[in-house]
């Protein structure tokens, strides 16, 4: 059942759409509280960061547990509204989705993100319907897969995706994640598509962000690109004390790790 602590920051984290969110993706507590501690107004998790982090591939790999766990852990770790990567709900099944998302309710979530992936959009129309029937209130970000999976011939991405938007819109979502697409009129377009707020994902090929707001999009998120960076230095940092027997690449970035002890004690 959700507590007043968890109504609060379903409200905060939906009034945060009203402006221009900004969301730095996280994968356990650390990321989450780092996110926090840089100034986020709120965080959310990235599903394929946090396969990862416990040795599963993206993509509904990982079991539930592992998702509730993280869960759990992140929230633990922070003071403002989380909203976690749901990916398809973990099931085709829409009471099963339904019931996942009233879990993470209980834990005290403020948002999920829910995807079509190459299912039927009607699947997660559905699925949208069936947690908002379920009761519990959760911003509910619908992500349409059409640019990111690549599922249509490039002339009638844009088409499909402003009627997906629409389709999920009627269904009860609360906002619309359009990950990949970068042209900026095609951006303008989904905006226009829709009176839900628009959320954008961090490419190179993705627009300035002030061209973004500008557009009217209202969220951007970062997805796993953080977790990637994290990795990424981790492996530069060992190749080169394996490779050269030096320690510099570690020490770059080493200095900037807040004090975690303090934060957590």
């Amino acid at each position: 059942m959700a507590s007043p602590v968890q109504s609060e920051q379903t409200a905060k984290f939906r009034a945060l759409h009203n402006g221009f969110l900004v969301v730095a993706n996280c994968w356990d507590a650390a990321s989450a509280r780092i996110a926090q501690e840089a100034g986020n107004a709120a965080v959310a998790s990235s599903s394929a960061a946090v396969a990862w982090s416990h040795g599963y591939a993206d993509g509904e790999a990982m079991p539930r547990e592992v998702v509730m766990t993280a869960t759990r852990e992140m929230l633990r770790a922070v003071s403002v509204p989380l909203s976690v990567d749901s990916e398809a709900g973990y099931s085709s099944d829409t009471g099963a989705v339904a019931g996942h998302v009233s879990a993470l309710i209980d834990l005290g979530v403020a948002g999920i993100n829910i995807e079509d992936g190459r299912d039927p959009p009607e699947l997660l129309a559905a699925k949208i319907k069936a947690i908002r029937a379920m009761g519990g209130d959760v911003f509910i970000n619908a992500r349409c897969d059409v640019y990111l999976k690549n599922l249509l011939p490039d002339d009638e991405k844009l088409a499909e995706m402003t009627r997906r938007a629409k389709l999920y819109e009627d269904a009860g979502a609360d906002g619309f994640f359009a990950p990949a697409v970068s042209a900026l009129k095609d951006i303008e377009a989904v905006v226009k598509a829709t009176t839900l707020p628009v959320n954008c994902l961090a490419m190179k090929s993705l627009p300035p962000l002030f061209d973004l707001k500008a557009a009217g999009v209202r969220r951007i998120s970062t997805g796993a690109l953080p977790g990637r960076a994290a990795y990424g230095a981790a492996m530069r940092g060992t190749k080169q004390l394996l490779d050269e027997n030096k320690t510099e690449t570690f020490f770059a970035t080493s200095g900037d790790c807040p004090d975690f002890n303090a934060l957590f004690g």
